[in-house]
């Protein structure tokens, strides 16, 4: 297989995942604005109470309402601003998992400097969304 056509082959890989997920996740999204929006589930911070916090540091929007910090608001997951949370850090996946998806083709065409660099990648994103290196909140 000649480069160019292999090139092609791994970007169109990478396209195709991309497309599916960014489509998946907005319509995660826009069902769970739905659910949000329509009242379906119970806000942690009532809608109708949010334009009183919107002036708020975000250190005085957590003491105030009593929002979760870090990781909590799985917790929270019964709530409609909660789950619409949830659906934005879906949306947030969806360049890792491209990346993880590419990952496999990469070491099965024994492109190794790619694999790392991807594999590099995907590590720098997990690791910045488990907030393990973040500072003192």
């Amino acid at each position: 297989m000649d480069l160019m056509s292999r090139e092609r082959r791994l970007r169109e890989l990478y396209a195709r995942w991309l497309d599916a997920a960014t489509k998946a996740g907005f319509a995660i999204l826009l069902a769970a604005f739905l659910v949000y929006a329509g009242g379906l589930l119970p806000a942690y911070v009532p809608l109708a109470d949010l334009p009183r916090y919107w002036s708020l540091p975000v250190h005085r929007f957590i003491e105030v309402t009593g929002a979760p910090q870090g990781w909590a608001w799985l917790g929270l997951l019964g709530y409609g601003d909660a789950l619409n949370l949830a659906a934005v850090a879906l949306l947030g996946l969806v360049t890792p998992a491209c990346y993880a998806r590419l990952l496999p083709a990469l070491i099965a065409e024994r492109d190794w400097l790619q694999a790392a660099l991807a594999l590099a990648q995907l590590v720098v994103l997990v690791t910045a969304a488990s907030g393990l290196l973040a500072g003192p909140g």
